[in-house]
């Protein structure tokens, strides 16, 4: 009797352990080749350290746009995008790549491969984008002239034309054009590179182009148009502007540096694994890469957030490192903030700028200078 009770409830278990395993009969979570288990503690090292600085990086700048409400501006709604993206990342996709590279093995089967890949390259072009739109609007604000208050409509617009992009290329692979699978040492997944269809091979292109190229072309030329207008500025104004041109440059070459740096590895690799011969990237290659561009989730902060003087002010004040007067929300505090103001005359080519000013700042919390309506825009770094 009691084996007649015991007995259904084995084959039972065993049936559930079957059901699972016939699930990812198709799927493999064994990798071709395998990282050494000091290879696999070194890469689970620098994940752990990537998901906890760059949590706490973007989870700063959230707190920030809650405590002080003169960063709510147009402007930063993309900043605060790229945040809430990068966070994502940290919580929902390099938590598992770090547990599986603790264990030394995928630890979630197919359906947690696909979810990761999908979430890991939605988020991370999501950030792509802002960053590329960011580098547009920094250009068009210095060049543009616009005497309308501030509009939060096409910042809005823009972050939600982000995540519908992101959206639109990151939704196929779930749907048949290409797949989500394994990558690199078989603890982390993304866009299955190996895969020699011609469906594949399209997707991979495509994603190349629209996703990272493009974003490129796009920082690089509006950036660079922003630093030929400042160096215009300083050949009229060469002793004040002077300051200002190697500080945007500085800006410049550390934004477009970082971002070579995070992403172009990973797209070249990810290339060669495509159409290179079989077997070219070893998993050690394929890993290298892959934390470069998980490592923008903490270097993003940084440099968008930390290096912006209306932010870096505002961060002091958090952190008790500068006095503060608080009252409803809004502080009392000097403020060295140099404002070049850039517009075109109607007849000319020419640009006029006025001379740099410094001013302060009475009961606004780490703004910048109040202008006149009829003044043209600021721009602070």
């Amino acid at each position: 009797m009691f084996s007649d009770v015991t007995d259904p409830n084995c084959s039972s278990n065993a049936s559930g352990e079957d059901l699972f395993a016939l699930l990812d009969q198709e799927w493999s979570d064994t990798p071709a080749e395998r990282l050494s288990r000091t290879g696999h503690n070194v890469v689970s090292v620098f994940l752990g350290s990537i998901m906890t600085f760059g949590f706490l990086n973007n989870l700063i700048v959230l707190i920030l746009f809650c405590k002080f409400k003169t960063l709510r501006t147009p402007v930063n709604m993309l900043l605060l995008n790229i945040s809430v993206s990068d966070m994502l990342v940290c919580l929902f996709g390099t938590t598992l790549s770090f547990a599986s590279s603790i264990r030394g093995r995928w630890l979630v089967g197919r359906h947690g491969c696909m979810w990761y890949g999908f979430i890991n390259s939605c988020f991370g072009i999501v950030s792509l984008i802002s960053l590329a739109v960011l580098s547009y609007d920094r250009y068009s604000t210095l060049t543009v002239y616009n005497k309308r208050a501030p509009d939060y409509r096409k910042p809005l617009l823009a972050v939600g034309g982000s995540w519908l992009y992101s959206l639109f290329w990151t939704v196929p692979p779930l749907l048949g054009w290409s797949s989500y699978g394994l990558e690199g040492a078989g603890t982390s997944c993304s866009v299955t590179w190996t895969s020699r269809t011609p469906e594949s091979h399209s997707y991979i292109i495509c994603l190349f182009i629209f996703c990272l190229a493009l974003p490129v072309l796009v920082m690089v030329y509006c950036y660079g148009r922003l630093l030929y207008a400042v160096k215009q500025v300083g050949k009229i104004r060469k002793t004040a502007a002077r300051r200002r041109e190697f500080h945007i440059l500085f800006m410049v070459i550390t934004t477009v540096v970082c971002y070579l740096l995070c992403w172009m590895p990973y797209g070249v690799v990810a290339l060669m694994a495509t159409f290179g011969r079989p077997g070219i990237i070893t998993p050690v290659a394929s890993v290298v890469p892959s934390l470069l561009a998980k490592s923008s989730t903490v270097i993003n902060p940084l440099i968008y957030i930390l290096m912006n003087k209306q932010f870096y002010r505002c961060f002091l004040i958090l952190f008790h490192c500068k006095r503060r007067s608080f009252e409803n929300g809004h502080s009392s505090m000097p403020s060295k903030t140099t404002v070049i103001h850039l517009t075109r005359r109607i007849h000319s080519n020419t640009v006029a700028c006025t001379a740099p000013v410094s001013t302060g700042m009475n009961h606004h919390d780490c703004s910048t200078p109040v202008t006149e309506r009829s003044n043209p825009p600021e721009v602070t770094s």
